[in-house]
């Protein structure tokens, strides 16, 4: 089963997401800010990382670039999520060291095809 790391301050989101990604198959970890998810992303090993960018404490982007700069943590997939997209945000996130970039309310289809990307298709 593989390990997903959900990094959402939004408690509805981080629900809905996390339920829906559970009857999927993957063992969820939830972190609920930036720095918890830098600190999750060492502790529980994920498979992959769902990164909100709009974060508490730090940001998606700050918490990002700390997982990609760790060597312990950096091969790990990071997806960005974000609600703000904006022109430039995924050249900014893809720059901050995420590998790939998706928006809000997330389309869980094509959001499990690039988690599907990464993981092999599990």
């Amino acid at each position: 089963m593989s390990k997903i790391l959900l990094v959402e301050d939004n408690e509805m989101n981080r629900d809905m997401l996390s339920r829906r990604l559970t009857r999927k198959g993957f063992d969820v970890k939830i972190a609920v800010d930036g720095q918890a998810g830098v600190d999750m992303a060492s502790s529980s090993s994920p498979d992959l990382i769902l990164m909100d960018l709009s974060l508490p404490v730090i940001d998606g982007w700050e918490a990002t670039r700390r997982i990609k700069a760790d060597p312990a943590t950096q091969k790990i997939p990071v997806i960005a999520l974000t609600a703000h997209a904006m022109s430039g945000d995924e050249q900014k996130a893809l720059e901050a060291g995420c590998d790939d970039y998706d928006t809000k309310p997330v389309n869980l289809n094509r959001l499990l095809e690039k988690i599907g990307k990464f993981l092999g298709g599990t």
